[in-house]
């Protein structure tokens, strides 16, 4: 399950979420065509969340483990305080202190940084970036393994733009070769300061890999069978069969097959079967989950949100929210 890449459901939703769960089903309605439906989540086994303030989340985790549940975070950690672009997410202090108590909730593995979208301003060049990225990483160091990144496509969503230009906020468009360059950078920067963290791009069409940048999957197979390899039923439906390692004459681990997924206790996976969700966009390499969310529903407030018509649209949206319903919104 993905809760939620159309809003911000650990941030408003967690009361909501957990009272669904117990009921063992939510309701949820088609952006496209509006039609409802019910989600069962009565085999459900992991839970991708998707979030820019996890800290209501973080009390109920047990309450995931004791149903036999795992999950892990995309945990959207910006510094954009200063810029005014996310009005409604808490300080920066805050958010790195979530940030650290949830990585010792699920360890490194169960949080993944985003830094999601790189925007270009009049006020916000590649070095601004940069010192942004490396003003966070030198925080986040240990709690995380992974960064991913996006670059704002503002002419993609006229909604982003509308709203930037409606707050004076002057934006620019990324081109290949300032994406090139932000990389280089951004590669550089990793290995200089010993990071180290894997770094990937989100649905970009950009090749980034001779930076050491790849594309992301993230509802990601791969680190679903790290951290629930032992349920077997899961494996299973991702299509992954997990194998005992060989050893050579010495005793060592013997090579992997190719494209094995390596697994913290010396074992490894091998994909049977793909399983990329169809139903996102083409250059997204998820792979298939039921996501839960509403879009209009998400009152950060942030300034290129494209899940929101509007700021202010969310906002009526969230005030008619009883966590009681099976919907985020009646």
């Amino acid at each position: 399950m993905s809760a939620s890449r159309a809003t911000d459901i650990p941030a408003f939703y967690t009361e909501w979420f957990f009272n669904r769960l117990e009921e063992g089903y939510c309701k949820w309605r088609n952006p496209f065509n509006g039609v409802e439906n019910y989600v069962s989540f009565e085999q459900m086994r992991f839970v991708v969340f998707w979030s820019k303030n996890p800290a209501p989340l973080i009390p109920h985790i047990e309450r995931l483990k004791k149903k036999g549940i795992n999950c892990y975070v995309q945990y959207t950690l910006n510094d954009y305080e200063a810029d005014g672009l996310e009005p409604g997410v808490p300080t920066i202090e805050k958010r790195v202190e979530i940030f650290r108590q949830l990585a010792e909730a699920l360890g490194p593995q169960g949080v993944v940084w985003r830094f999601d979208p790189m925007i270009l301003t009049d006020n916000i060049g590649i070095s601004q970036l940069l010192h942004k990225v490396r003003f966070l990483a030198e925080k986040l160091h240990g709690y995380t393994d992974t960064l991913v990144l996006s670059f704002t496509d503002i002419a993609g969503y006229r909604k982003v733009g509308r709203n930037l230009n409606a707050h004076g906020i002057r934006y620019e468009e990324w081109t290949d070769s300032k994406m090139r360059e932000f990389a280089s950078r951004l590669s550089k920067l990793n290995k200089e300061c010993g990071w180290n963290l894997k770094l990937y791009t989100c649905a970009e069409r950009i090749d980034l890999s001779e930076y050491g940048i790849e594309h992301s999957r993230c509802v990601d197979d791969e680190r679903i069978a790290r951290i629930a390899r032992a349920d077997g039923n899961l494996m299973s439906e991702l299509g992954l069969q997990i194998h005992e390692p060989t050893l050579d004459l010495f005793g060592d681990v013997d090579m992997y097959p190719p494209g094995a997924i390596s697994l913290p206790d010396g074992k490894y996976a091998v994909r049977v079967a793909k399983r990329k969700d169809s139903g996102q966009r083409q250059l997204c390499g998820c792979i298939r989950s039921k996501d839960i969310g509403q879009y209009d529903t998400c009152p950060h407030g942030c300034l290129y949100c494209y899940a929101n018509t509007s700021p202010e649209s969310a906002s009526r949206n969230y005030h008619r929210h009883n966590p009681d319903t099976e919907t985020i919104i009646s």
